[in-house]
This record gives structure tokens, sequence and C-alpha cells, in this order.
């Protein structure tokens, strides 16, 4: 493998894995550490970026070090005596207060699992059920939630939402080797995932060994997770049941709670007992449609049809951060704040373009309007100050001494007429300030 060469990965590779599968066992060995392969998986990694593993190398070192070392690292993996370094693990806070696990591997390893990921996902991803959308090409999470409106129209107006407990943690390895064994006949590959699987985690400066769960974060992971719930979906689509899975977010929709309660039973003892996983009892629910939410977000009905909504935890976030965000506290130039906030919105807008609650986001504006307002009525200072730049946004004389002078709190001030008028949302798009409501706009006009 030469890093260095930049010529664009053989459309091949992909294509010819499936028929790898009942060839040669070293057929698929090979399309993993061909040339071609290897060094698309290296652009890969490199343009994800992301922090360093546990032996401390990143990224934008990778291409240099292969050039020096790569002939011995595959050397060591064609004999079988490669060993994968153990993932760095940091914590992440999550949205409820608590914390994910989130596994690092060294930036070695990135490359081998996502040159095994590009090789297997043609091997496996046929053969998944239709409504599962997590981490599988052309499907994406806008998919899911565009089915689930569908169905629920359709009458499904009943939720089951199955909560598995810590699963990324407690898959089973030797569930899921039987799995992936079941169409990779290539014991050195078989070989490798175990070992990755098995690497270890270093958290803290110490190791400790993995006997079960797959690393979130890892390359490898989401197609090992599709691969391990897939039983579960081929289960439910072969009973005709109306569901959507994303990843470890599944619900199943029907048509009573009866059912419903049915259902939720089948679903936990299909999980526990062959998959070996566990399902959060407290956390898994029934809801009506109207009460149950998907990836952000919630159903509501219209004269129209079935509508989509953000949910409440979703919307209690975004405030939270623009609030963040809009700090009078934090002191920095305004610039450099509108930038922040336009890339929160644009990313923050652009997930939630379907939703179908304009009313919302325009209230939500006035709020962060008002908030806008209350940093530049700080950044003024002075009685003066304040005076004067009233004068020059249009505010009469009188007026502009009468408001410049006040001893008001800035949150009143901020929302006062004489405020809004000095700095109406005109003032705020010279600025280059994006909105909730005018990103949901144009997102739905394109």
């Amino acid at each position: 493998m030469n890093p260095g060469d930049s010529r664009a990965q053989r459309s091949d590779v992909p294509a010819r894995a499936g028929d790898a599968v009942s060839g040669r066992s070293g057929d698929l060995w090979e399309l993993v550490f061909s040339r071609d392969n290897l060094l698309a998986a290296l652009r890969r990694v490199e343009a994800n970026r992301g922090a360093p593993g546990a032996d401390g190398t990143r990224t934008d070192g990778l291409r240099s070090w292969l050039l020096g070392h790569w002939a011995g690292v595959r050397e060591q993996l064609d004999a079988g005596t490669y060993r994968p370094q153990p993932v760095r693990q940091v914590m992440i806070p999550k949205p409820d207060g608590g914390q994910r696990k989130l596994g690092v591997p060294a930036v070695l390893d990135r490359l081998v699992q996502q040159a095994i990921a590009q090789v297997l996902v043609p091997v496996f991803d046929p053969g998944f059920v239709p409504v599962s959308y997590g981490f599988r090409p052309k499907k994406s999470a806008h998919d899911a939630v565009r089915v689930a409106r569908t169905v629920v129209g359709q009458g499904y107006r009943w939720v089951i939402e199955v909560d598995l407990d810590a699963f990324f943690d407690r898959v089973n390895h030797d569930a899921l080797m039987a799995r992936v064994a079941r169409k990779v006949k290539d014991k050195r590959l078989l070989g490798l995932i175990r070992r990755y699987l098995e690497a270890g985690i270093m958290a803290d400066g110490v190791k400790r060994p993995t006997e079960e769960g797959t690393p979130q974060g890892s390359p490898l992971s989401p197609l090992l997770s599709n691969i391990m719930l897939d039983d579960f979906d081929q289960l439910m689509w072969s009973r005709g049941h109306r569901f959507v899975r994303y990843a470890d977010d599944i619900r199943v929709f029907v048509k009573s709670r009866r059912a419903a309660e049915r259902v939720l039973n089948q679903c936990t003892k299909t999980l526990e007992q062959d998959l070996k996983l566990k399902v959060n009892r407290e956390k898994s629910k029934i809801s009506p449609a109207s009460g149950a939410t998907l990836l952000g977000y919630g159903f509501y009905y219209s004269a129209s049809g079935v509508k989509l909504r953000v949910a409440p935890k979703a919307l209690k976030r975004a405030k939270a951060r623009i609030k963040q965000l809009t700090s009078r506290k934090w002191s920095i130039s305004m610039g450099e704040r509108i930038n922040l906030l336009n890339r929160f919105v644009r990313g923050w807008m652009g997930y939630f373009r379907l939703t179908d609650t304009p009313k919302i986001l325009s209230d939500l504006d006035k709020w962060f309007r008002r908030r806008m307002r209350q940093i530049r009525w700080k950044e003024w200072k002075k009685p003066r100050t304040r005076v004067a730049n009233l004068r020059k946004l249009g505010i009469s004389p009188r007026k502009a001494w009468e408001w410049g002078m006040t001893s008001k709190a800035y949150w009143r001030t901020a929302g006062s007429p004489i405020l809004q008028r000095a700095l109406p949302n005109e003032y705020w798009e010279t600025l280059g300030l994006v909105f909730l409501h005018d990103a949901w706009r144009r997102y739905r006009t394109t």
C-alpha cells in the first residue's frame, strides 16, 4: 500500500465482496487489504479526523507513519499475530444528565476497521430488512421518521418503545460472532474481528478486558450492531409487524393497547433469550402516537393527516444551547458569537427540517432575538453611549435619552418597544444572524 497514491477507490471492490462469501476462504481477506480498499479507508479516516487513541497518534500523522510501517503491520495481519490496541474510553454527557461511554480506537485500528467495514457492508446490508435505518447506505433518520408518520396515519396509533439497556456495552461476543460467521467464512477475518471485540478498554491509564460489548465510536461498531439485531428485525418483519429501527432505537406500531402489551412481551423475549441482550423495563413503554417520540420527533394529528413536531425534550435542549451561546456574561465579539449561533441553528434546523410547526419556531425566535438585544444593550455599557446609539438607530432624542438613562434590568429593557424598534429583525439580518424559522423555511423550499 502506498499512502501517497490519491487515485479513487476502484468501484468493483465492494461489488466483489458479495461474490467472495461463497468463494475461497481468503477472498474477503484479500479484498479488505487490497490497495484500493485501504486507500479509500485511509481517506475516510483522515476526513473523519477524531481524537487520538491510546497511543496518542493523530489522524494527520497516519499517512506518513504508514509509509515506514505498513509492510510490518500487513505481515502481522497475515500471520494472525497482530494485536489491536485497547480502545481509549471517554465519557460524553447525555441529554438526560447521564454519561455515555465512547470508545476511541488508535488511528491504525480505525484504518483496519474501516477497511473491514467497507467490504462487509455489501455482504450484509442487502439482507437487512427495509425498515432498519441506522448506519446504512442511502438510509437516514429522516427516512425512519417519515415511515413512522405514514404508519401512524394508517391507523397504527399505539407505539411500543423498546429500550435496550446499554446495548453497545452488553453485546455478547459469541452470539455476535456466530451471526457474522453465517456469511463470512474467512477464518482470518473472523479472528481479526474477534480480536477487535476483545481488545480491551483503556480508562484512566488502566487497561481493562472486554468480555462483552462493542465500543461506540469504532468504524465497525455500527455494522456489528445491525448484524446483532438483524435476527430481531427478521422475526418482526416475518410476522408482519409495522416497526422501524435506528441502531438501538426500536419503535413498533400497533392498533390497540392490548396488542401493544402482547408485542412488547414478544420483543422482550426475543431480545433477552435469543440475543442475550437486556431490555430496560422501566424505560420501555407503550404510548398513544400523540405522546410517542422517535429520534427527536413527535407526532400530532391535524385535519390533513398526521404531522411531525419537535419532541419536547429536543426543543428544551435546543433552547438550553441557545441560552448558553447568548449568555451576556460570555465576553466574545458579536461576530464570533453569531458564527457559533449560525452553526448551531443551521445544523439543528437541518435535522429538524421535517417539523410541521413553524409557529413554535417563530415563538422561539422571539425569545432568541430578545436575548440578542440584551447582549447588545450590555455591550453599549454607559448611558451616554446608549443614548448615542439609540439616536443613530432612528430613535427620537427624547426617547433615546429616556431609555439610555433607564435603570431597568437588561431583560426588561431588551423586551421594550424602543429596543425592538432600534434593533429589529432587519438589523440582525444585516449582521448575518440566522434564525430558526428562516432556516426552516429555506430547508423546506430547497
